[in-house]
Protein backbone atom coordinates (compact mmCIF):
# COMPACT_ATOMS: atom_id res chain seq x y z
CA UNK A 1 0.00 0.00 0.00
CA UNK A 2 1.30 3.58 -0.81
CA UNK A 3 2.10 5.25 2.48
CA UNK A 4 0.35 8.96 3.22
CA UNK A 5 3.12 11.83 2.12
CA UNK A 6 0.49 14.60 1.26
CA UNK A 7 -2.07 14.32 3.79
CA UNK A 8 -1.55 18.40 4.70
CA UNK A 9 -3.44 18.61 1.39
CA UNK A 10 -6.64 17.79 3.30
CA UNK A 11 -8.02 17.28 7.11
CA UNK A 12 -8.96 13.68 7.55
CA UNK A 13 -12.44 13.21 8.03
CA UNK A 14 -12.68 11.34 11.48
CA UNK A 15 -16.38 9.82 12.04
CA UNK A 16 -16.93 6.28 11.27
CA UNK A 17 -20.48 6.52 11.52
CA UNK A 18 -23.48 8.71 10.54
CA UNK A 19 -22.68 11.58 13.44
CA UNK A 20 -23.32 14.95 12.32
CA UNK A 21 -19.59 15.85 12.14
CA UNK A 22 -17.94 19.46 10.80
CA UNK A 23 -15.48 18.94 8.03
CA UNK A 24 -13.30 21.43 5.87
CA UNK A 25 -13.93 24.72 3.05
CA UNK A 26 -13.62 23.40 -0.23
CA UNK A 27 -11.58 25.33 -2.57
CA UNK A 28 -10.64 25.18 -6.04
CA UNK A 29 -7.65 23.35 -6.91
CA UNK A 30 -5.74 25.27 -10.00
CA UNK A 31 -1.77 24.30 -10.91
CA UNK A 32 -1.16 22.24 -7.80
CA UNK A 33 -2.42 24.62 -5.19
CA UNK A 34 -5.79 25.17 -3.12
CA UNK A 35 -7.39 28.55 -4.02
CA UNK A 36 -10.44 30.61 -3.39
CA UNK A 37 -12.88 31.81 -5.77
CA UNK A 38 -11.75 34.89 -6.95
CA UNK A 39 -15.00 36.77 -5.99
CA UNK A 40 -14.23 35.21 -2.77
CA UNK A 41 -17.69 33.84 -2.62
CA UNK A 42 -18.74 31.00 -0.84
CA UNK A 43 -21.81 28.50 -0.33
CA UNK A 44 -22.96 25.83 2.41
CA UNK A 45 -21.98 22.51 1.85
CA UNK A 46 -25.46 20.90 3.71
CA UNK A 47 -25.32 17.33 5.29
CA UNK A 48 -28.57 16.02 4.38
CA UNK A 49 -29.13 13.66 6.97
CA UNK A 50 -29.56 16.75 9.55
CA UNK A 51 -30.25 19.51 6.82
CA UNK A 52 -27.18 21.72 8.28
CA UNK A 53 -24.13 22.56 6.82
CA UNK A 54 -20.80 20.73 7.52
CA UNK A 55 -18.77 23.26 5.61
CA UNK A 56 -18.25 25.89 2.68
CA UNK A 57 -17.31 25.85 -1.34
CA UNK A 58 -16.23 28.57 -3.12
CA UNK A 59 -18.39 29.44 -5.80
CA UNK A 60 -16.41 30.70 -8.56
CA UNK A 61 -17.23 33.01 -11.80
CA UNK A 62 -16.29 31.90 -15.60
CA UNK A 63 -12.94 33.68 -14.87
CA UNK A 64 -11.68 31.21 -12.59
CA UNK A 65 -12.12 28.75 -15.49
CA UNK A 66 -9.73 31.00 -17.74
CA UNK A 67 -7.27 30.29 -14.37
CA UNK A 68 -7.43 26.87 -14.61
CA UNK A 69 -6.80 26.76 -17.91
CA UNK A 70 -3.89 28.86 -18.39
CA UNK A 71 -2.44 26.26 -15.50
CA UNK A 72 -2.96 23.10 -17.81
CA UNK A 73 -2.09 24.67 -20.53
CA UNK A 74 1.54 25.37 -19.19
CA UNK A 75 1.54 21.51 -17.97
CA UNK A 76 0.43 19.86 -21.05
CA UNK A 77 3.52 20.17 -23.37
CA UNK A 78 5.67 17.85 -21.19
CA UNK A 79 2.88 15.55 -19.78
CA UNK A 80 1.38 14.99 -23.45
CA UNK A 81 4.64 13.46 -24.68
CA UNK A 82 5.01 11.08 -21.61
CA UNK A 83 4.51 7.40 -22.56
CA UNK A 84 1.08 5.52 -21.92
CA UNK A 85 3.40 3.10 -19.66
CA UNK A 86 4.74 6.18 -17.46
CA UNK A 87 0.98 7.48 -17.33
CA UNK A 88 -0.03 4.29 -16.15
CA UNK A 89 2.30 4.00 -13.16
CA UNK A 90 0.05 7.08 -11.78
CA UNK A 91 -2.71 4.98 -12.49
CA UNK A 92 -1.48 2.14 -10.19
CA UNK A 93 -0.37 4.79 -7.52
CA UNK A 94 -4.17 6.39 -7.49
CA UNK A 95 -5.91 2.80 -7.27
CA UNK A 96 -3.32 2.06 -4.26
CA UNK A 97 -4.19 5.61 -2.58
CA UNK A 98 -7.89 4.99 -3.41
CA UNK A 99 -7.97 1.46 -1.53
CA UNK A 100 -6.23 2.55 1.13
CA UNK A 101 -8.72 5.81 1.73
CA UNK A 102 -11.60 3.87 1.12
CA UNK A 103 -13.22 3.74 4.38
CA UNK A 104 -12.63 7.38 5.65
CA UNK A 105 -13.62 8.81 1.60
CA UNK A 106 -17.17 6.21 1.84
CA UNK A 107 -17.61 7.95 5.13
CA UNK A 108 -17.01 11.21 4.08
CA UNK A 109 -19.56 10.65 0.51
CA UNK A 110 -21.99 9.43 2.97
CA UNK A 111 -21.71 12.96 5.43
CA UNK A 112 -22.13 15.49 2.25
CA UNK A 113 -24.17 13.07 0.14
CA UNK A 114 -26.49 11.73 2.37
CA UNK A 115 -25.55 7.76 0.92
CA UNK A 116 -25.45 4.71 3.17
CA UNK A 117 -22.13 3.74 3.62
CA UNK A 118 -22.56 0.61 2.03
CA UNK A 119 -23.69 2.78 -1.05
CA UNK A 120 -21.03 4.78 -0.84
CA UNK A 121 -18.70 1.81 -1.26
CA UNK A 122 -20.16 1.07 -4.12
CA UNK A 123 -19.73 4.38 -5.54
CA UNK A 124 -15.69 4.26 -4.19
CA UNK A 125 -15.59 0.89 -5.76
CA UNK A 126 -16.65 1.24 -9.03
CA UNK A 127 -14.55 4.08 -9.07
CA UNK A 128 -11.25 2.17 -8.60
CA UNK A 129 -12.27 0.11 -11.34
CA UNK A 130 -12.35 2.91 -13.59
CA UNK A 131 -9.33 3.41 -12.65
CA UNK A 132 -8.26 -0.33 -13.17
CA UNK A 133 -9.28 0.11 -16.89
CA UNK A 134 -7.36 3.06 -17.16
CA UNK A 135 -3.62 1.73 -16.08
CA UNK A 136 -4.46 -1.58 -18.24
CA UNK A 137 -4.88 0.63 -21.70
CA UNK A 138 -0.74 0.77 -21.33
CA UNK A 139 -1.03 -2.38 -22.90
CA UNK A 140 -4.47 -2.15 -24.83
CA UNK A 141 -4.94 0.55 -26.35
CA UNK A 142 -1.93 -0.04 -29.13
CA UNK A 143 -2.93 1.85 -32.03
CA UNK A 144 -1.16 -0.87 -34.15
CA UNK A 145 0.55 -0.98 -37.67
CA UNK A 146 0.22 -2.91 -40.77
CA UNK A 147 2.57 -2.85 -44.25
CA UNK A 148 -0.42 -1.76 -46.34
CA UNK A 149 1.73 -1.89 -49.55
CA UNK A 150 5.13 -2.44 -50.65
CA UNK A 151 7.61 -0.57 -48.60
CA UNK A 152 4.72 1.76 -47.64
CA UNK A 153 3.45 0.99 -43.52
CA UNK A 154 0.54 2.51 -41.67
CA UNK A 155 0.40 3.03 -37.88
CA UNK A 156 -2.44 4.59 -35.94
CA UNK A 157 -1.86 6.41 -32.95
CA UNK A 158 -3.98 7.74 -29.71
CA UNK A 159 -3.47 11.69 -30.36
CA UNK A 160 -4.30 13.70 -26.96
CA UNK A 161 -7.11 16.71 -27.63
CA UNK A 162 -5.40 18.97 -24.94
CA UNK A 163 -7.17 20.66 -22.70
CA UNK A 164 -10.64 18.44 -22.24
CA UNK A 165 -13.28 18.86 -19.07
CA UNK A 166 -15.90 17.12 -17.09
CA UNK A 167 -18.97 18.63 -15.78
CA UNK A 168 -20.23 15.77 -12.98
CA UNK A 169 -23.63 15.53 -10.77
CA UNK A 170 -23.98 15.23 -6.95
CA UNK A 171 -25.04 11.44 -6.87
CA UNK A 172 -22.05 10.06 -7.75
CA UNK A 173 -19.22 12.13 -5.91
CA UNK A 174 -16.16 9.87 -6.91
CA UNK A 175 -17.25 7.31 -9.38
CA UNK A 176 -18.79 9.76 -12.08
CA UNK A 177 -15.57 12.08 -12.19
CA UNK A 178 -13.60 9.06 -12.25
CA UNK A 179 -15.39 7.38 -15.36
CA UNK A 180 -13.62 10.53 -17.20
CA UNK A 181 -10.44 11.44 -15.45
CA UNK A 182 -8.18 8.26 -15.85
CA UNK A 183 -9.26 7.56 -19.46
CA UNK A 184 -8.39 11.58 -19.90
CA UNK A 185 -4.87 11.15 -18.19
CA UNK A 186 -4.29 8.54 -20.18
CA UNK A 187 -4.68 9.69 -23.70
CA UNK A 188 -2.06 13.06 -22.84
CA UNK A 189 -4.61 15.25 -21.90
CA UNK A 190 -5.10 17.84 -18.81
CA UNK A 191 -8.49 17.87 -17.20
CA UNK A 192 -10.39 20.53 -15.53
CA UNK A 193 -13.61 18.83 -13.15
CA UNK A 194 -16.60 20.87 -12.02
CA UNK A 195 -18.08 19.02 -9.36
CA UNK A 196 -21.71 19.79 -8.41
CA UNK A 197 -21.32 22.25 -5.33
CA UNK A 198 -23.52 20.49 -3.63
CA UNK A 199 -20.94 17.49 -2.65
CA UNK A 200 -17.84 19.43 -3.54
CA UNK A 201 -15.72 17.16 -0.67
CA UNK A 202 -15.24 13.97 -3.39
CA UNK A 203 -13.42 16.12 -5.90
CA UNK A 204 -11.36 17.97 -3.24
CA UNK A 205 -10.20 14.52 -2.35
CA UNK A 206 -9.70 12.97 -5.56
CA UNK A 207 -7.42 16.23 -6.27
CA UNK A 208 -4.94 15.09 -3.01
CA UNK A 209 -5.02 11.62 -3.89
CA UNK A 210 -3.92 12.61 -7.84
CA UNK A 211 -1.47 14.67 -6.38
CA UNK A 212 0.11 12.41 -3.86
CA UNK A 213 0.17 9.87 -7.19
CA UNK A 214 2.71 11.90 -9.10
CA UNK A 215 0.82 13.28 -11.95
CA UNK A 216 2.47 16.38 -12.48
CA UNK A 217 0.88 19.88 -11.01
CA UNK A 218 -1.76 21.85 -13.88
CA UNK A 219 -2.48 18.28 -15.33
CA UNK A 220 -5.66 17.61 -13.23
CA UNK A 221 -7.95 20.99 -11.76
CA UNK A 222 -11.06 21.50 -9.88
CA UNK A 223 -12.98 24.34 -10.47
CA UNK A 224 -16.80 24.94 -8.19
CA UNK A 225 -19.05 27.30 -9.32
CA UNK A 226 -22.93 27.58 -10.56
CA UNK A 227 -24.13 28.24 -14.48
CA UNK A 228 -21.03 31.05 -15.41
CA UNK A 229 -18.48 28.69 -14.43
CA UNK A 230 -20.22 25.53 -16.50
CA UNK A 231 -20.52 27.49 -19.48
CA UNK A 232 -17.17 29.00 -18.52
CA UNK A 233 -16.29 25.66 -19.81
CA UNK A 234 -18.51 24.90 -22.43
CA UNK A 235 -17.33 27.82 -24.17
CA UNK A 236 -13.56 28.61 -23.80
CA UNK A 237 -11.91 28.39 -27.00
CA UNK A 238 -9.37 26.38 -25.30
CA UNK A 239 -11.12 23.23 -23.88
CA UNK A 240 -11.42 21.00 -26.96
CA UNK A 241 -13.85 18.38 -25.23
CA UNK A 242 -16.30 18.36 -22.66
CA UNK A 243 -18.29 15.58 -20.48
CA UNK A 244 -21.87 16.18 -19.01
CA UNK A 245 -23.92 14.05 -16.42
CA UNK A 246 -26.95 15.35 -15.65
CA UNK A 247 -30.11 15.49 -16.48
CA UNK A 248 -31.50 15.55 -20.15
CA UNK A 249 -32.82 19.55 -20.87
CA UNK A 250 -29.19 20.29 -19.19
CA UNK A 251 -27.46 18.03 -21.51
CA UNK A 252 -29.58 18.83 -24.61
CA UNK A 253 -28.18 22.25 -23.97
CA UNK A 254 -24.83 22.21 -23.13
CA UNK A 255 -24.31 19.71 -26.46
CA UNK A 256 -25.86 21.55 -28.87
CA UNK A 257 -24.04 24.42 -27.60
CA UNK A 258 -20.76 22.78 -27.31
CA UNK A 259 -20.79 20.96 -30.71
CA UNK A 260 -21.95 24.37 -32.05
CA UNK A 261 -18.38 25.68 -30.97
CA UNK A 262 -17.44 22.51 -32.80
CA UNK A 263 -15.98 20.70 -29.28
CA UNK A 264 -16.46 16.79 -28.96
CA UNK A 265 -19.73 16.79 -26.52
CA UNK A 266 -20.49 13.44 -24.61
CA UNK A 267 -23.84 14.50 -22.07
CA UNK A 268 -25.61 11.55 -20.25
CA UNK A 269 -29.06 12.93 -19.26
CA UNK A 270 -32.18 11.77 -17.99
CA UNK A 271 -33.72 8.13 -17.49
CA UNK A 272 -36.70 6.52 -16.62
CA UNK A 273 -36.06 2.70 -16.21
CA UNK A 274 -38.42 0.46 -17.17
CA UNK A 275 -38.56 -3.53 -15.76
CA UNK A 276 -40.85 -5.52 -17.24
CA UNK A 277 -42.46 -8.12 -15.16
CA UNK A 278 -44.40 -11.47 -16.54
CA UNK A 279 -45.98 -14.21 -14.06
CA UNK A 280 -43.24 -16.57 -14.50
CA UNK A 281 -40.84 -14.26 -12.87
CA UNK A 282 -38.95 -15.96 -9.38
CA UNK A 283 -40.64 -14.03 -6.81
CA UNK A 284 -37.97 -13.49 -4.56
CA UNK A 285 -35.44 -13.04 -6.61
CA UNK A 286 -37.91 -10.37 -8.57
CA UNK A 287 -39.07 -8.71 -5.25
CA UNK A 288 -35.67 -8.43 -3.50
CA UNK A 289 -33.99 -7.00 -6.78
CA UNK A 290 -36.52 -4.62 -7.70
CA UNK A 291 -36.56 -3.50 -4.50
CA UNK A 292 -32.86 -3.12 -4.24
CA UNK A 293 -32.61 -1.43 -7.27
CA UNK A 294 -35.71 1.19 -6.90
CA UNK A 295 -34.69 2.32 -3.26
CA UNK A 296 -30.84 2.33 -3.10
CA UNK A 297 -29.43 5.71 -2.86
CA UNK A 298 -32.86 6.70 -2.01
CA UNK A 299 -33.60 6.80 -5.80
CA UNK A 300 -31.00 9.13 -7.06
CA UNK A 301 -29.28 7.43 -9.31
CA UNK A 302 -29.88 7.05 -13.26
CA UNK A 303 -30.14 3.50 -13.53
CA UNK A 304 -32.59 2.91 -10.64
CA UNK A 305 -35.46 0.81 -11.63
CA UNK A 306 -38.52 3.21 -11.75
CA UNK A 307 -41.42 2.16 -13.28
CA UNK A 308 -42.35 -1.97 -13.09
CA UNK A 309 -44.69 -3.20 -16.56
CA UNK A 310 -46.84 -5.95 -14.95
CA UNK A 311 -47.45 -7.92 -17.78
CA UNK A 312 -50.57 -9.93 -16.76
CA UNK A 313 -51.15 -11.14 -13.13
CA UNK A 314 -48.20 -10.36 -10.88
CA UNK A 315 -49.65 -9.95 -8.07
CA UNK A 316 -47.57 -12.01 -5.51
CA UNK A 317 -44.35 -10.37 -6.68
CA UNK A 318 -45.90 -6.67 -5.95
CA UNK A 319 -47.32 -7.63 -2.16
CA UNK A 320 -44.05 -8.93 -2.08
CA UNK A 321 -42.05 -5.85 -2.33
CA UNK A 322 -44.45 -4.64 -0.18
CA UNK A 323 -43.35 -6.45 2.90
CA UNK A 324 -40.24 -5.93 1.77
CA UNK A 325 -39.94 -2.41 1.75
CA UNK A 326 -41.62 -2.43 5.23
CA UNK A 327 -38.59 -3.90 6.33
CA UNK A 328 -36.44 -1.52 4.94
CA UNK A 329 -34.78 1.31 7.62
CA UNK A 330 -35.11 4.65 6.83
CA UNK A 331 -31.68 5.88 7.99
CA UNK A 332 -29.77 2.57 7.83
CA UNK A 333 -31.18 1.13 4.64
CA UNK A 334 -31.68 4.34 2.37
CA UNK A 335 -30.53 7.79 3.22
CA UNK A 336 -32.00 10.99 2.47
CA UNK A 337 -32.77 12.88 -0.09
CA UNK A 338 -29.75 15.47 -1.24
CA UNK A 339 -32.32 18.77 -0.69
CA UNK A 340 -35.09 19.95 0.32
CA UNK A 341 -36.00 21.16 -2.00
CA UNK A 342 -36.02 17.57 -4.27
CA UNK A 343 -37.66 16.19 -1.32
CA UNK A 344 -40.50 18.10 -2.23
CA UNK A 345 -40.59 17.82 -5.86
CA UNK A 346 -40.71 14.20 -5.10
CA UNK A 347 -43.58 14.22 -2.59
CA UNK A 348 -45.26 16.32 -5.36
CA UNK A 349 -45.17 13.77 -7.57
CA UNK A 350 -46.62 11.50 -5.34
CA UNK A 351 -49.68 13.71 -4.39
CA UNK A 352 -50.19 14.13 -7.99
CA UNK A 353 -50.20 10.51 -8.70
CA UNK A 354 -52.59 9.98 -6.18
CA UNK A 355 -54.94 12.73 -7.23
CA UNK A 356 -55.33 11.32 -10.54
CA UNK A 357 -56.22 7.86 -9.40
CA UNK A 358 -53.15 5.76 -8.82
CA UNK A 359 -52.92 3.51 -5.51
CA UNK A 360 -50.58 4.19 -3.06
CA UNK A 361 -49.25 0.49 -1.62
CA UNK A 362 -46.50 1.91 0.42
CA UNK A 363 -46.35 5.78 1.30
CA UNK A 364 -42.69 7.73 2.19
CA UNK A 365 -44.68 11.16 2.96
CA UNK A 366 -44.26 12.86 5.88
CA UNK A 367 -40.79 10.01 6.94
CA UNK A 368 -38.14 11.09 9.96
CA UNK A 369 -35.57 9.30 11.38
CA UNK A 370 -35.02 10.23 14.94
CA UNK A 371 -32.22 12.63 15.43
CA UNK A 372 -31.96 13.93 11.96
CA UNK A 373 -33.82 16.53 10.94
CA UNK A 374 -33.12 16.16 7.28
CA UNK A 375 -34.41 15.44 3.98
CA UNK A 376 -36.08 12.41 3.78
CA UNK A 377 -38.89 10.70 1.77
CA UNK A 378 -39.39 7.29 2.70
CA UNK A 379 -39.52 4.15 -0.09
CA UNK A 380 -43.00 5.17 -1.81
CA UNK A 381 -44.64 2.22 -4.44
CA UNK A 382 -47.37 3.51 -6.57
CA UNK A 383 -49.76 1.07 -8.26
CA UNK A 384 -51.94 1.56 -10.96
CA UNK A 385 -50.19 4.49 -12.59
CA UNK A 386 -51.17 5.51 -16.28
CA UNK A 387 -49.33 7.25 -19.03
CA UNK A 388 -51.23 10.60 -18.84
CA UNK A 389 -49.72 10.60 -14.65
CA UNK A 390 -46.26 12.71 -15.06
CA UNK A 391 -45.22 10.23 -12.68
CA UNK A 392 -44.74 7.01 -15.57
CA UNK A 393 -43.43 9.52 -17.71
CA UNK A 394 -40.67 12.46 -16.04
CA UNK A 395 -37.76 11.54 -14.09
CA UNK A 396 -38.52 11.66 -10.36
CA UNK A 397 -34.99 11.04 -9.21
CA UNK A 398 -36.23 9.80 -5.89
CA UNK A 399 -37.29 6.61 -4.02
CA UNK A 400 -40.78 6.48 -6.13
CA UNK A 401 -41.68 3.34 -7.97
CA UNK A 402 -43.91 3.01 -10.06
CA UNK A 403 -46.16 0.28 -11.30
CA UNK A 404 -47.77 -0.11 -14.86
CA UNK A 405 -49.88 -2.69 -16.09
CA UNK A 406 -49.94 -4.10 -19.70
CA UNK A 407 -51.67 -7.36 -20.83
CA UNK A 408 -49.30 -8.65 -23.14
CA UNK A 409 -45.49 -8.90 -23.41
CA UNK A 410 -45.36 -6.45 -26.86
CA UNK A 411 -48.14 -4.25 -25.42
CA UNK A 412 -45.42 -3.95 -21.91
CA UNK A 413 -42.46 -3.13 -24.49
CA UNK A 414 -44.34 -0.64 -26.47
CA UNK A 415 -45.77 1.05 -23.29
CA UNK A 416 -41.13 1.24 -22.32
CA UNK A 417 -40.42 1.76 -25.78
CA UNK A 418 -42.99 5.29 -25.57
CA UNK A 419 -40.58 6.94 -22.94
CA UNK A 420 -38.39 9.79 -24.55
CA UNK A 421 -35.13 8.13 -22.36
CA UNK A 422 -33.22 4.65 -23.16
CA UNK A 423 -30.97 4.55 -20.85
CA UNK A 424 -31.73 1.11 -19.13
CA UNK A 425 -34.14 -1.52 -19.01
CA UNK A 426 -34.53 -4.89 -17.85
CA UNK A 427 -36.84 -7.91 -17.91
CA UNK A 428 -38.37 -10.59 -15.26
CA UNK A 429 -38.66 -14.28 -16.66
CA UNK A 430 -36.96 -17.71 -16.09
CA UNK A 431 -38.06 -17.93 -20.15
CA UNK A 432 -35.28 -17.35 -22.10
CA UNK A 433 -37.20 -17.06 -25.53
CA UNK A 434 -39.33 -14.57 -23.59
CA UNK A 435 -36.24 -12.88 -22.36
CA UNK A 436 -34.72 -12.60 -25.82
CA UNK A 437 -37.52 -11.11 -27.33
CA UNK A 438 -37.87 -8.28 -25.27
CA UNK A 439 -33.76 -7.61 -25.59
CA UNK A 440 -34.48 -7.39 -29.41
CA UNK A 441 -36.65 -5.49 -29.07
CA UNK A 442 -36.06 -2.57 -26.12
CA UNK A 443 -35.15 0.72 -27.15
CA UNK A 444 -32.32 1.13 -24.07
CA UNK A 445 -28.44 0.85 -24.32
CA UNK A 446 -28.18 -0.91 -21.18
CA UNK A 447 -30.30 -3.82 -20.87
CA UNK A 448 -30.74 -6.60 -17.75
CA UNK A 449 -32.19 -9.97 -17.68
CA UNK A 450 -33.17 -10.52 -13.79
CA UNK A 451 -31.30 -7.43 -13.18
CA UNK A 452 -32.11 -4.42 -11.59
CA UNK A 453 -29.34 -2.12 -12.48
CA UNK A 454 -27.71 -3.38 -15.43
CA UNK A 455 -24.56 -1.28 -15.23
CA UNK A 456 -21.93 -2.44 -17.10
CA UNK A 457 -18.70 -3.58 -15.14
CA UNK A 458 -15.15 -2.57 -17.39
CA UNK A 459 -14.03 -3.07 -19.73
CA UNK A 460 -18.19 -2.79 -21.10
CA UNK A 461 -18.97 0.73 -21.61
CA UNK A 462 -21.64 2.86 -19.35
CA UNK A 463 -24.41 4.55 -21.64
CA UNK A 464 -27.72 5.16 -22.66
CA UNK A 465 -30.04 6.04 -26.12
CA UNK A 466 -32.51 8.48 -27.19
CA UNK A 467 -33.08 11.32 -24.80
CA UNK A 468 -30.40 9.64 -22.17
CA UNK A 469 -27.19 10.49 -24.36
CA UNK A 470 -26.19 13.03 -26.72
CA UNK A 471 -23.08 12.31 -28.62
CA UNK A 472 -21.74 9.15 -30.48
CA UNK A 473 -20.17 7.08 -27.93
CA UNK A 474 -20.75 6.08 -24.33
CA UNK A 475 -18.33 7.41 -21.48
CA UNK A 476 -16.46 4.42 -20.31
CA UNK A 477 -14.50 2.04 -21.22
CA UNK A 478 -12.78 2.06 -24.83
CA UNK A 479 -15.56 4.60 -25.74
CA UNK A 480 -14.26 6.52 -23.12
CA UNK A 481 -10.67 6.62 -24.15
CA UNK A 482 -11.20 7.04 -28.25
CA UNK A 483 -13.89 9.87 -27.02
CA UNK A 484 -10.77 11.81 -25.39
CA UNK A 485 -8.09 10.91 -28.10
CA UNK A 486 -8.17 11.87 -31.65
CA UNK A 487 -6.39 8.97 -33.91
CA UNK A 488 -3.70 9.99 -36.05
CA UNK A 489 -2.72 7.57 -39.14
CA UNK A 490 0.82 7.50 -40.16
CA UNK A 491 1.55 6.61 -43.61
CA UNK A 492 5.50 5.89 -44.23
CA UNK A 493 8.02 5.13 -47.17
CA UNK A 494 11.76 4.63 -46.62
CA UNK A 495 12.66 1.90 -49.11
CA UNK A 496 12.88 2.55 -53.00
CA UNK A 497 11.07 0.42 -54.65
CA UNK A 498 11.39 -0.17 -58.56
CA UNK A 499 7.68 -1.45 -58.56
CA UNK A 500 5.20 1.37 -59.14
CA UNK A 501 1.82 1.36 -56.90
CA UNK A 502 -1.05 4.00 -56.58
CA UNK A 503 0.46 4.79 -52.97
CA UNK A 504 4.64 4.75 -54.60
Amino acid sequence: MVARTVSSLVPLYSPRGYEFAPYAAARNWIGGEWRNASTGETMDVENPRYGRPMGKVVVSPGADVDVAVRAAKAALPKWRHVPLRERAQVMYRLKSILERDMEEMCWLLSAENGKTYVEAQGDVGKAIECVEFAAALAMSAAGGQIDVSRGVNCRLTHEPLGIVAGITPFNFPVMVPLWMIPNALMGGNAFILKPSSLVPYGGMRLAAAIEEAGLPEGIFNVVYGRRDAVSAIVDHPEISAVGFVGSTPVAKHLYGRGATLGKRMLCLGSAKNHAIVVPDADLELTATTLVASAYGCAGQRCMAATIMVAVGDVQPIIDEMVVLMRKLELGKDMGPIITKEDAKRIVGYIDQAESMGAKILADGRGAKVAGCPGNWVGPTLIDHVTPEMPASHEEIFGPVFCIMHAKTLDEAIDLANSSPYGNGGAVFTQSGEVARHVAERLDVGMFGVNIGIPVPREPFAFGGWKDSGFGCLDITGMDGFHFWTRAKKTTEKWAHQTGGSWMS
